[in-house]
Formats: C-alpha cells, structure tokens, sequence
C-alpha cells in the first residue's frame, strides 16, 4: 500500500516568521502536534509541540519569537511513491511520529503514526512502528 492511501492532503502549513504564540494557536485549533514550515511554497522545516516546549518555553523565548528561532529544520521527508511500511520504518529507525511526504520540496501530504496504524491493512507495519517510536527514553545521567 502506498502512503498516498493513507496520507492527510490538507496539510496547514506556517511560515519560519509565524511567532511561538500563533502557531501554537493553530495546533490548538486544528488539533496537531506538529506543522511543517514553508518558505515560498517549499518545506523548510517542521515545527512541533515539543520544540515549543523544549526550544521556546524552556528557553524563555517570548512568544512572540518567530518560530525559525526554535523549528526543527533537519527533518525527514516521504515521498508519494513509497510504501506505508517504508514510512512506517523511516518514523520508527528515528523515533518521529509524523512523516510529511514531499515533490520538489513542496509538501503534498502527512503521514502520521496513527494514519499508519488505523489504515494500514498490514498490522506489522503498524506494530513496527509504534513499538520503536514509543520506546521510553533514557534521560542522560
């Protein structure tokens, strides 16, 4: 099964000027962890809730700190063409539990832990991936 069967296509996405307090709005509003961040139409990046906490707050950055301050800018990316188990092992090897599927850069959907567990007729793919991506951590001593 592709990722396109399951993938969310109406992806809200902000730019790296939205500030730490809107975006935060707008995952309050539509009910997400995480938006990728695009810069003239091409994904630069993604910014979650735990950057919010961990990079912003815990930073006492203010919240009107626009979000290129604290977004995670190295993140990993599908394409249309892979397979639901593909992106079920890219978010499981690093531990992410959403996966944006891009095309020239530009993002074209997202494909979360839950779209891989609920849709995905292969349970072992689902299993896969949320035993790996909920391993619990191991705060440095």
């Amino acid at each position: 099964m592709k990722v396109t069967e399951v993938m969310t296509t109406e992806v809200e996405t902000c730019s790296p000027e939205t500030t730490i307090q809107e975006v935060a709005s707008m995952m309050s509003e539509i009910d997400v962890g995480s938006i990728p961040v695009t810069e003239d139409g091409k994904m630069v990046g993604i910014i979650t809730d735990r950057d919010l906490v961990i990079r912003g707050i815990a930073s006492q950055f203010s919240a009107e700190t626009p979000i290129s301050r604290i977004l995670s800018s190295d993140s990993l990316t599908g394409t249309k063409d892979m397979d639901v188990e593909e992106a079920a092992n890219i978010m499981a090897k690093h531990q992410i539990r959403r996966l944006p599927i891009v095309e020239d850069n530009k993002i074209t959907g997202i494909v979360s832990l839950g779209d891989v567990a609920v849709k995905d007729p292969a349970p072992a793919d689902s299993e896969v991936a949320l035993e790996d991506i909920s391993k619990p951590a191991e705060p440095e001593k």
